[in-house]
Order: C-alpha cells, then sequence, then structure tokens
C-alpha cells in the first residue's frame, strides 16, 4: 500500500513560490503527500483569496482561511470573510490566535479578532488553526472559555510541552510539528515528541519556512514533509509506515471536509 501523507500547514501564496507553485505542487504529489492544506491569511483577506484559487486550480490542495495575530490591527470585512470561510475547499479557521513574541498588533486586538474567529469556526463548524507564541497559555483559556471544543483544532508549530498537549487533548485539540523537529539543536521539541500520543499529532512544513534536514537554508517545500514524519518516526521507535497513517488518518479526522 503506497505511503499517503499530509501537510497541514504551508503557505503556497506567498512570494518565494511564484517562479514555480505548480512544480511545488507537483513534486508533493510524487513524495506521497496525497493533501496539502496552504493557510490563507495575511494582507487583509488577499491571503485566503489566494488560496482557495489555489485549491480551487489543484485536486490534492486544500486551504484555509483566517486572520494571523499580526494583522489584527487591519480593518477587516468579516461578511466576506465568512462567506470564503464557506468555501468548499476550506477546511478550517486560521491560523489565528495570539502572539506575544512579536507583539505586531495591539494585544487587544489580537484577543478581539481571535475570540472572533472561534466563533466563525463554531458557526460553520469547522476547526481553528493555532498560531501560539509565548501566549499558550492565554490561547488555551480562550479557546476554554469560548467553547472551541465544538469544532477542535490544532496548535500548528508546536512548541509547549506535553503537559500542555494533555490539555489541549481535553478539547479536542491536536498539535502539528513541523522541520523544525530535525534541526541539530531541537533536541527539547524531540523531547517533546516523544511523551506525546501519536493519536493527538500532524506534520506541517509551515512552507516556505523551517526546511528540515537536509534541505536546511533552503526554501522549505511541501514534498520535505516527508524528512518531518521520518524523523518522528526515529524519535518515537515507530516505523515510518505506521507515523504516515496514524498523522494522515489524524488530519482527516480533524479536517473532515477534505476528503
Amino acid at each position: 500500500m503506497p505511503i499517503e501523507l499530509i501537510d497541514s500547514h504551508c503557505h503556497l501564496d506567498m512570494e518565494p513560490f511564484d517562479g514555480d507553485r505548480d512544480d511545488c505542487v507537483a513534486r508533493a504529489t510524487g513524495a506521497g503527500v496525497t493533501r496539502l492544506i496552504t493557510i490563507g491569511t495575511g494582507s487583509g483577506l488577499s491571503g485566503a483569496k489566494k488560496a482557495i484559487a489555489l485549491a480551487e486550480k489543484h485536486p490534492h490542495v486544500w486551504a484555509s482561511v483566517g486572520i494571523h495575530p499580526h494583522s489584527a490591527g487591519d480593518t477587516i470585512d468579516f461578511t466576506e470573510l465568512e462567506k470564503l470561510a464557506r468555501h468548499p475547499k476550506v477546511v478550517g479557521i486560521g491560523e489565528t490566535g495570539l502572539d506575544f513574541f512579536r507583539d505586531w498588533a495591539p494585544v487587544e486586538k489580537q484577543r478581539a479578532i481571535f475570540q472572533a474567529q472561534i466563533a466563525l469556526a463554531r458557526a460553520i463548524k469547522k476547526p481553528l488553526i493555532i498560531h501560539s507564541r509565548d501566549a499558550g497559555e492565554e490561547c488555551l483559556a480562550t479557546l476554554v472559555e469560548h467553547q472551541a471544543g465544538e469544532v477542535g483544532g490544532v496548535f500548528h508549530c508546536f512548541s509547549e510541552d506535553a503537559a500542555f498537549a494533555e490539555k489541549l487533548r481535553a478539547i479536542g485539540f491536536l498539535v502539528s510539528f513541523p522541520g523544525q523537529i530535525t534541526f541539530k539543536k531541537a533536541s527539547a521539541v524531540r523531547d517533546i515528541c516523544r511523551d506525546i500520543p501519536l493519536h493527538q499529532i500532524m506534520v506541517e512544513t509551515d512552507s516556505p519556512f523551517l526546511a528540515p534536514e537536509p534541505h536546511r537554508g533552503k526554501r522549505c517545500e511541501p514534498a520535505f514533509v516527508v524528512h518531518t514524519a521520518q524523523k518522528i518516526a526515529e524519535v518515537k521507535g515507530l516505523s515510518f509506515e505506521e507515523v504516515a497513517a496514524i498523522t494522515t488518518r489524524n488530519a482527516l479526522t480533524l479536517f473532515s471536509t477534505m476528503r
């Protein structure tokens, strides 16, 4: 049976892919990445529209739409966002959340836009894709307070600990790991991954960022998610085939419209 992987988080609309975007999708498919989710955030709603256009063009590409915490200060037409979110190839809302590390948008606006997107996700019954940096506990408290467990979701580029992942599991949230887990100095990330059950884990690239070994320093692309899955298998003492099968099943369960 052929290996199937899902890149649960990439940014194919970004400028680094302008020269070979279609080829990137083809290389991913050739590497066994049978589905990928391009994240429609940034520049108001233009990123969302680009993500949907890519998903409409490629049968193996799906999209999310949302407002990144860095863009929380922008003026957003929420009526239009909801219309985009209901598109049949949109499988999730985000990435949204809180970022207290960069702090590129006022905190109160980040909180307001995050809460509004939780409400949107619940209204249309699609899961949330969470960006959390130096804000894990508040993100979790916000999700609990606003009943995000009704739709579930994922903390992408997970950087909290296994105890935090257990709290997420209680409200139906998964975690995903990018190529960072392959970095030579990322032993702490590997330790975290080792202690989280595989049924709570997905894989991602966060392309064009965080290219894994052996592509470190280059532009990342969805085909490279294979290296992340291989490293998780090594860390957990499992076969690559088992990691691919279970992380793919996890993604298809969470993003249930991605069939």
